[in-house]
């Protein structure tokens, strides 16, 4: 082909919305299969590429590649370039990749060739694979592709700045402002249910699994849909997107679809993943929950609480008991300041007036507030939490263990934390045992965010949990399912595993990408899901107003 007649092709080419973006369709393919311009590679395994291909596509062994690049290895890039050749590779074409259709090979394939150098603006995937290829009608075969003419592919450069080193997952990891990091295992897997003898994800990664990111006829979900569903993760364009899931395959489906479909600029793959962060000699942190650091326990309390770190003012911590005062008498955690869920219920509607008495109590917005109520999640517990966050409180967390257990209060009296009948003193200690903490001006950051008004605020979809035990009185204007609070929660009061609370809501139908609205009779069952749900990670959760 002549220079004019090649740079008219590729004119064409850039016409028409197939062909404009990362994504072909058949239609577009199927008058291009004959085009010397074009090479067609299928990334399917190999069994399946055997049992039927688009005529003329060459297969590719993508886990060849990925094996290669796993860090730790000795092959270096340029010992790739025989096998890219082989596949007919050369940047004189335009490549078209495809698989089954809704799966990451081919989204691999592409994250491959575009680390390695290739141009991406030359690169497409098939959209729907083979699958919707053959749904339209279009032929496949099973005779062998002759070997292509080798490509004349060179790995001039490696770009770096689409691979997440493991170092970097490391740091990104604590560093959520700047990053975000999307986790595209199963959604069982991620709450603990899964790979590698220990279920879980990376500690604050999203789950977004790689399956979510398409149509149910296994093409990709739009520009404007994968955005929606970027933005109800918390996923802002200016974040580094750190896209990883067990061992850098799955990955490549967020990988692609956010960053050359959705248009998010700064977006990276985890070769590595999970399997190397649970290789690590650190034993890095592995978490089930979203937010696990919600509850606290016995041997928690006593070491970031007690009287040796107050003493040095290290302590920022606000023990908040809410049992009656009757009970509180009876024996609290030192240092407890006693504020009764009585009074969070009295002043629910109004966030001055319990800032007032918060701080008269002793309770420091600038501290993490932990909840008591000798019970785990009682509802007098998520009452308060739910109060707490709607004020702005720094961080707020429930403590787990029950004054009934022998257990727990082991644990406190080893640590010189047991049980006390000293009331907590509010003001200037009056001889050095005394247990005082300072009056506080209490002044509340109210988050009107967290109360749901009749109409969904944003342009995500509602849905409304039901949280009551009994099916509610209140009618709501939209979609509800019912999960009661207790089918989230053990005897004890502590919340379920993971992996046994999302097969609760799965089973329910509740979705993960949409506004969450919580309501109840009794708006203390609501406040329990909510807890529940913001310990499971769901970012867009709110309790209707009363």
């Amino acid at each position: 082909m002549n220079t004019l007649a090649r740079c008219l092709f590729f004119a064409a080419m850039l016409v028409g919305q197939a062909t404009a973006s990362s994504l072909v369709d058949g239609a577009w393919l199927a008058k291009s299969l004959e085009s010397p311009e074009v090479l067609v590679l299928d990334a399917s395994p190999r069994p399946m590429h055997n049992r039927a291909h688009i005529p003329g596509a060459v297969p590719v062994d993508v886990m060849q590649f990925m094996l290669a690049s796993f860090s730790g290895r000795d092959v270096q890039p340029q010992d790739l370039e025989p096998m890219y050749q082989a596949a007919g590779i050369d940047a004189g074409r335009r490549i078209v990749i495809y698989d089954q259709g809704g799966t990451w090979f081919a989204p691999r394939l592409f994250f491959q060739l575009a680390y390695h150098g290739f141009p991406a603006e030359k690169m497409a995937i098939l959209d729907g694979g083979l699958a919707k290829w053959q749904a339209d009608g279009r032929p496949v075969t099973k005779d062998a592709t002759p070997a292509p003419k080798p490509g004349t592919f060179k790995v001039a450069r490696v770009n770096e700045q689409l691979r997440t080193r493991p170092a970097e997952l490391v740091a990104a990891s604590g560093e959520r402002k700047a990053n975000a990091l999307v986790d595209a295992m199963g959604v069982d897997n991620h709450y603990g249910a899964g790979a590698f003898g220990r279920g879980g994800h990376i500690p604050h990664a999203l789950s977004m699994p790689a399956e979510d990111f398409y149509n149910a006829d296994k093409t990709f979900k739009s520009p404007d849909e994968i955005r929606r569903m970027a933005s109800i993760m918390g996923i802002r364009p200016d974040q580094q997107v750190h896209a990883h899931c067990g061992g850098g395959g799955a990955a490549a489906v967020p990988y692609f679809a956010l960053k050359h479909l959705a248009g998010h600029d700064k977006v990276k793959l985890s070769i590595e993943s999970q399997m190397g962060w649970l290789q690590d000699d650190r034993e890095l942190p592995y978490w089930t929950y979203g937010a696990p650091s919600m509850m606290r326990d016995a041997e928690w309390l006593p070491a970031w609480g007690g009287r040796m770190m107050r003493m040095y003012g290290v302590s920022k911590v606000s023990v908040v008991d809410v049992r009656p005062p009757a009970a509180y008498a009876q024996g609290h955690v030192p240092f407890a300041l006693n504020v009764p869920a009585d009074t969070f219920r009295a002043h629910a509607g109004d966030p001055k007036k319990m800032a007032e008495l918060l701080g008269a109590s002793g309770v420091n917005p600038t501290h993490e507030a932990v909840i008591v109520s000798g019970g785990g999640v009682t509802k007098d517990a998520a009452l308060a939490y739910l109060a707490l966050e709607r004020l702005g409180q720094k961080k707020v967390s429930i403590f787990m263990d029950s004054f009934d257990s022998v257990e727990a209060l082991d644990k406190m009296a080893r640590a010189n934390f047991g049980l006390t009948r000293e009331a907590t003193l509010v003001g200037k200690p009056t001889k050095p045992t005394d247990m005082a903490v300072a009056p506080v001006n209490y002044v509340p950051s109210v988050r009107e965010d967290l109360i749901a008004g009749s109409k969904p605020a944003g342009a995500h979809p509602r849905v409304y949990i039901a949280s009551g035990t009994a099916s509610p009185r209140r009618a709501v204007d939209g979609k509800f399912v019912h999960v009661p609070y207790t089918e989230l929660l053990k005897a004890d009061g502590t919340p379920k595993a993971a992996k046994d609370i999302w097969a609760v809501l799965s089973k329910a139908g509740v979705p993960r990408y949409a506004e969450i609205v919580l309501f109840a009779d009794d708006p203390a069952e609501a406040a329990v899901n909510y807890f529940v749900m913001r310990l499971m990670g769901f970012p867009d959760v709110k309790v209707l107003a009363i």
